[in-house]
């Protein structure tokens, strides 16, 4: 739900279509005064950094030692994790590779996936989803008119590669979050609790999905594996210099990576549910909070971001189109139903049974006892 009251960040690009900000005297917001704060402090201080990542090679090269793998590596075909699997090699690790196949991938996605496992000889697991299955979880998330429907895809992919990590014993997943591009926190309006395993399970209930084949992940599971198996989640592009535009040119030169024009633009969903759907129904533009980490950063003016909002998320109407179609073909619906599905008003996400509860309790737990103690 957006306020018909508008106002932007003089120094980012965030707008009131966060429904949690707010400005100072400046007119600058507390999501870009966050981010500072966070680049400040970071995960580690400056002229740390060398040290700290030489100190994190040597404990995943030792306790891989003796096992086929000693880290695991996410890789959807995007820049991100493309330039943390050349790192790991570049640092003499020996990464597996694993992506996951929802049915949606670009073929510019997995040309990039191709292209960087052959030349970088990487051992690569691709966890296929069923694809009925998933269409039917995709269409009782639509049906029940809640935001993120990624949702699906993102708790998928962080229960499979938890998974095999386990499995091969392995205590480190590398990632390619990173607080450079993506540091600035989503809007708690924008998203949703990505371990919600219960809001998934209920649903897929309400919309009568049995669900048999789908990898799920929950608080309880996360807990198992981060507590029981120390398993460590590790942003690594925060121990180096990491600016995108860079990383992509060396992608390009060394694995004839190919770009795309926004985040996560290598899901042809993705492409279409950040593009249209949620400025459609939802009056979210994901471009705003991923631009405004790249002017914090320094990465991009802030004249060239506002620049950039004025310009459609597609590259041309036949673009959009060729998606809209592709979409309404593998969801099976008409565009009457898509008509429908976007006049009808957001249902929030906790109006049905969720674990998000369990996490601020456990937050303020935590708080409590730290401060205590």
């Amino acid at each position: 739900m957006t306020s018909s009251y508008y106002q932007c960040c003089q120094r980012c690009i965030m707008d009131t279509t966060a429904e949690d900000i707010y400005f100072d005297e400046n007119g600058w917001c507390n999501y870009c005064a966050d981010f500072l704060a966070r680049m400040k402090g970071g995960v580690l201080g400056e002229g740390q950094k060398e040290l700290a990542l030489q100190d994190l090679i040597e404990k995943i090269k030792n306790d891989g030692r003796s096992k086929k793998y000693d880290c695991v590596i996410g890789l959807s075909g995007g820049a991100d994790s493309s330039y943390v699997l050349h790192l790991a090699k570049h640092w003499g690790l020996r990464p597996l590779a694993v992506h996951m196949d929802n049915g949606w991938n670009s073929e510019l996605a997995q040309n990039n996936i191709e292209h960087l496992v052959r030349k970088l000889e990487v051992d690569l697991y691709v966890h296929v989803i069923d694809w009925r299955e998933y269409r039917k979880l995709m269409q009782a998330f639509f049906d029940a008119d809640v935001i993120d429907v990624e949702l699906l895809y993102d708790n998928a992919m962080l229960a499979v590669n938890y998974q095999l990590a386990a499995k091969y014993g392995v205590k480190y997943i590398l990632s390619g979050c990173n607080l450079a591009t993506e540091g600035m926190k989503i809007p708690k309006n924008w998203n949703w609790f990505k371990l919600d395993k219960r809001n998934i399970k209920v649903l897929a209930a309400r919309g009568r999905v049995q669900i048999k084949s789908f990898p799920i992940i929950g608080l309880i599971s996360y807990l198992y594996y981060r507590v029981f198996k120390k398993i460590q989640w590790v942003h690594v592009l925060d121990y180096v210099h990491y600016n995108k535009a860079e990383s992509m040119s060396l992608l390009g030169r060394l694995y004839g990576f190919k770009s795309y024009p926004y985040k996560h633009y290598e899901s042809v969903f993705t492409r279409f549910y950040q593009g249209y759907l949620l400025p459609q129904k939802f009056g979210v533009d994901k471009r705003k909070v991923h631009l405004s980490t790249l002017i914090m950063s320094g990465q991009m003016e802030r004249e060239v971001a506002l620049v950039k909002m004025k310009e459609n998320p597609y590259d041309s109407i036949q673009a959009l189109d060729q998606d809209r179609e592709y979409f309404l073909k593998k969801m099976k619906w008409r565009s009457s139903d898509l008509d429908a599905y976007l006049q009808r008003p957001e249902v929030p996400h906790d109006h049905y049974a969720s674990e998000a509860s369990y996490v601020k309790q456990l937050k303020f737990l935590w708080k409590s006892l730290r401060g205590g103690g």
